[in-house]
């Protein structure tokens, strides 16, 4: 029985609708969960999209939401979506390829300006690109739309394109590059984006302090290398340390601290195995010269999204990291210890979704794309 259908039948559906009287988003229950915080309610606050990827919150409380297939939407507060909005380009839109990330930019209050990344189609193939455009909320377009950055591999196919996008401290945009699966080598080569995390300034070009400027062999952007498929990033909220998260194939799934020029060491060192044999892939699990992960995962739970929790609802939870699930259909909790995970609790197994990304919003409560049904959901602490 589905987790709603349950719980309207223990309490009574009048009862679900009233409990949420009042509140600024049309919402209904889908569950209550235990965790180690106490009773969670799930609330879906909008429904009715196509594989979404990604949302980022817009300072008046509303969303930008991307839907893989290639449309940007708005979400409204009563969990109405907006047309599609015009002007985002032409996206590849096979296996896991489309519009991907969006991210406000950092002066978004003055400039309107936001970033997003997709799969841009070329002669031969396909590329994870990056734009920059101007946000006419009014007229639901996009303005001054400009390509800044696109991997130098287009290789066919439609697999791993990474892509979460993260803006540090000092203004400088990381883009994750996932290896594009069949080419899985070129994640140990410095001339090439794929399985790469870079650097760039928001124009796109290159910030003189990146660790390969000026190697001869290597690209400029790149910030560190030897990725599989990274689908979550974010900024400690204390060191500002870019952590992020990656796909390992049958097992390998990895949680680092993507440091400065630092292999993380795909395809040569990994959990992983391979898919169809299960033999294991490379030298083995460690090595002198690659960055070990924090934690791994096999089998894979297939990570996407992640967020660091600082709000003040759940305040059992404060200090965590937050990563969603799309194989293993759960929202994951890690609990730190400084730069240690030291434990790990795992959430929502009931609903059987696929979590694509988490936002932590500014209301302090956590946001989740649950890709499985189209829909955005809200962990907000159970009332009694």
């Amino acid at each position: 029985m589905h987790p709603f259908r349950s719980f309207a039948r223990r309490i009574g559906f009048p009862f679900c609708i009233a409990l949420l009287a009042g509140s600024a988003w049309a919402q209904a229950t889908v569950a209550i969960v235990r965790s180690a915080a106490g009773p969670v309610e799930v609330v879906q606050i909008a429904d009715g999209l196509d594989t979404p990827w990604s949302l980022a919150f817009l300072p008046d409380g509303r969303m930008l939401v991307t839907e893989r297939p290639g449309r940007l939407r708005i979400v409204a507060r009563d969990g109405s979506l907006s047309a599609p909005l015009a002007g985002v380009p032409a996206v590849y839109g096979r296996g896991q390829g489309g519009l991907l990330d969006v991210v406000l930019g950092p002066d978004f209050a003055t400039d309107r300006r936001i970033w997003f990344s997709y799969a841009e189609p070329t002669a031969r193939g396909a590329r994870t690109a990056v734009a920059r455009a101007v946000l006419d909320l009014d007229g639901l377009r996009l303005t001054n739309v400009e390509r800044i950055f696109a991997q130098n591999d287009d290789p066919s196919g439609g697999n791993h394109w990474g892509s979460r996008l993260v803006f540090g401290r000092d203004g400088l945009l990381y883009v994750t590059l996932g290896d594009r699966f069949n080419h899985r080598d070129r994640a140990q080569d410095l001339d090439s984006h794929l399985g790469k995390v870079v650097r760039i300034a928001p124009d796109g070009s290159v910030p003189p302090d990146n660790p390969f400027v000026g190697r001869p062999g290597a690209l400029p952007e790149t910030w560190s290398y030897g990725h599989r498929n990274v689908q979550g990033a974010a900024l400690h909220p204390q060191t500002g340390a870019l952590w992020a998260h990656e796909h390992g194939p049958q097992g390998g799934d990895e949680v680092n601290i993507v440091r400065r020029g630092r292999n993380y060491g795909w395809p040569v060192v990994t959990y992983g195995r391979e898919y169809v044999t299960g033999f294991r892939i490379g030298e083995g699990t460690a090595r002198a010269d690659v960055e070990a992960p924090l934690t791994q995962w096999t089998p894979s739970i297939a990570p996407s999204g992640m967020a660091f929790y600082t709000g003040d609802a759940f305040p059992r939870w404060r200090g965590s990291l937050f990563v969603g699930a799309l194989r293993g259909s759960m929202l994951v909790r890690l609990a730190l210890d400084g730069e240690r995970v030291v434990g790990e609790e795992r959430l929502l197994g009931e609903l059987g979704h696929r979590i694509r990304d988490v936002r932590q919003g500014p209301d302090g409560l956590l946001y989740l794309l649950d890709e499985t049904d189209g829909r955005i959901l809200r962990l907000q602490p159970a009332r009694p």
